[in-house]
């Protein structure tokens, strides 16, 4: 299976192709040539348009025009390299790891709007923690959109998941709840909640959630230990209001970011990182069951910048 770098190497290659031939081997910028002031301005141009934020882009920009000044000669290989230490700065602490579960089970509730890919995502983090040894129970608490239960099924029937799940309409506190007590009966490690899909501006289903947590922690007062927003990586700097929102609701302890392997604004998570401090722990890059891998901050600035890794 290709590398997380490989992954967003490619993406950035078929469907970033300014900011990708500016700061990738692609354009032979970084074939040892000197940077003219036309390549800076192309550099210019590349980052404000990858969604990375305007602080971020611009003190990459500072600090390559600074030494463009200073060392007369600057070459686009030290260039690429001043910009990826400016980002591996602005994303230090950004990678979320999960390391020893503190309960039994440990519960993991995803959020999100319709369309960010939360129930595959829910999928996905269950076949990577089986794999990884650990036993799984998955909640169907999308009772809000009638596909989302059959959606949900047929991935766990597929990765061989056991699902709680109830009716399209059913309590979707309740259907928490059941998951918990059966999660706590079956003797589970880890229970994966996929929570209905709802805008951020719906105040009556963002009140689910806290109805949702509020069930759990009558089971246990951490619940849920994990609270993630699963977040489209091609909706760019958009997706930094949704995640103001729900952090401001749910208390959100980490991000999950989806469809990084074939979206021009995959950048828009360096803003998000840089405002609200959430960690990111996986990023989708692809369809497959596979293709949800942690998050690497090295990988990241490297296939961003035509770094070699």
């Amino acid at each position: 299976m290709k590398s997380f770098f490989d992954r967003i190497k490619e993406g950035l290659r078929r469907t970033t192709p300014t900011f990708y031939k500016a700061f990738g081997a692609v354009g032979g910028l970084f074939s040892g040539k000197a940077l003219s002031q036309d390549d800076i301005d192309s550099l210019e141009e590349a980052l404000y348009g990858a969604d990375i934020g305007v602080e971020t882009a611009t003190e990459i920009l500072d600090r390559i025009r600074e030494a463009y000044r200073r060392e007369k000669e600057l070459r686009g290989q030290e260039a690429a390299k001043i910009g990826a230490e400016v980002l591996r700065r602005v994303l230090a602490g950004a990678e979320g790891r999960l390391e020893n579960f503190t309960s039994k089970p440990e519960v993991i509730a995803l959020i999100g709007v319709n369309g960010s890919g939360k129930t595959t995502t829910t999928a996905k983090l269950g076949h990577m923690f089986m794999q990884d040894g650990k036993s799984v129970l998955v909640g169907a608490c999308d009772t809000f959109r009638a596909a989302a239960n059959e959606q949900l099924k047929s991935w766990c029937d597929r990765l061989g998941l056991e699902l709680v799940a109830s009716q399209t309409g059913a309590d979707a506190a309740a259907v928490a709840f059941d998951a918990y007590e059966a999660a706590a009966k079956r003797g589970k490690d880890v229970l994966i909640l996929d929570t209905a899909g709802r805008l951020h501006t719906k105040h009556n289903l963002l009140g689910e959630l806290d109805k949702i947590r509020r069930v759990l922690q009558k089971r246990d007062v951490n619940a849920p230990q994990h609270r993630w927003l699963v977040l489209d990586g091609s909706i760019g700097s958009n997706s930094i209001e949704q995640a103001r929102v729900f952090h401001k609701q749910f208390d959100l302890t980490g991000l999950v970011i989806t469809k990084l392997d074939g979206t021009s604004r995959g950048g828009a998570l360096v803003g998000i990182y840089r405002e609200m401090r959430l960690p990111i722990y996986y990023v989708g890059l692809g369809e497959g069951p596979e293709d949800l891998q942690p998050f690497s901050v090295d990988g990241y600035v490297n296939a961003m910048f035509g770094l070699g890794q």
